[in-house]
């Protein structure tokens, strides 16, 4: 049976399940703490949750939640995802990619068209690879400059969440010390660096993410932007735009 993904609100969910997503960040990244991934949790607002249908345990799950902002007088918003992870054995189940895709269409729908957008930090290769994966439209990438506009989202946005550690000029949100990170075995994209261009661009951009640095990323959230791979994934029908 495949695996199956939902959306929760973090309020509600139970003790056992925060043992089991704690657990599950443990075996994938070094220096977890268990009061800092709680404090992160509960600043979120939604949890996408993916269990085994023979067991019922998380084997997977994606934090979220909706920032606001003004920038230069323009009212926007921005989907942010935080912590992240899968079970190494369900590496490549599209799950998770599934039920976050049906939840980002869900809010594209619930807001004006222009002013919705996916902010993501990436402290992995992995990560930064579901952007070319999912979205025509997309900074910072290998083969255009960030523009202005877009630039601006991002800054705001890093500034919100890394504080004083969010580098402008780079736009990377620097780890603490004693930071979170992705462990060795899994943060290294290897051979992987010398033949895939966004890989590549990913570690060049961001040579600190071995220690946790973390790439500000940034897509349009619209019907759209959404690739045909992506209305794959998730399962719906394509836009008129998306169909070519």
């Amino acid at each position: 049976m495949k695996l199956r993904g939902s959306v929760h609100d973090v309020q509600r969910l139970s003790p056992s399940d925060r043992d089991a997503m704690f657990e599950l960040m443990e075996q994938n990244y070094a220096n977890m703490r268990r009061d800092r991934f709680d404090t992160d949790l509960n600043a979120k607002q939604w949890a996408i949750v993916v269990r085994s249908p023979q067991t019922g345990c998380i084997v997977g799950f994606s934090t979220q939640v909706m920032l606001t902002a003004r920038i230069n007088n323009e009212p926007v918003r921005a989907l942010y995802s935080g912590d992240t992870v899968v079970d190494r054995e369900h590496w490549g189940d599209p799950a998770l990619a599934s039920a976050w895709g049906n939840f980002a269409l869900e809010l594209i729908d619930q807001h004006p068209p222009g002013t919705l957008y996916w902010f993501l930090t990436s402290k992995g290769f992995r990560t930064y690879r579901y952007l070319p994966l999912f979205f025509r439209t997309y900074f910072p990438r290998y083969d255009t400059q960030t523009p202005a506009w877009e630039r601006s989202v991002i800054d705001c946005f890093g500034q919100r969440i890394g504080g004083e550690l969010f580098d402008p000029r780079n736009q990377i949100i620097r780890a603490a010390p004693g930071k979170d990170h992705v462990k060795p075995e899994i943060a290294e994209p290897g051979s992987r660096a010398c033949t895939d261009s966004h890989i590549r661009y990913f570690v060049e951009r961001n040579p600190g993410f071995a220690r946790g640095d973390e790439l500000c990323c940034l897509a349009p959230l619209t019907r759209e932007n959404f690739t045909r791979a992506a209305y794959r994934v998730i399962g719906a029908q394509p836009t008129a735009l998306n169909t070519a």
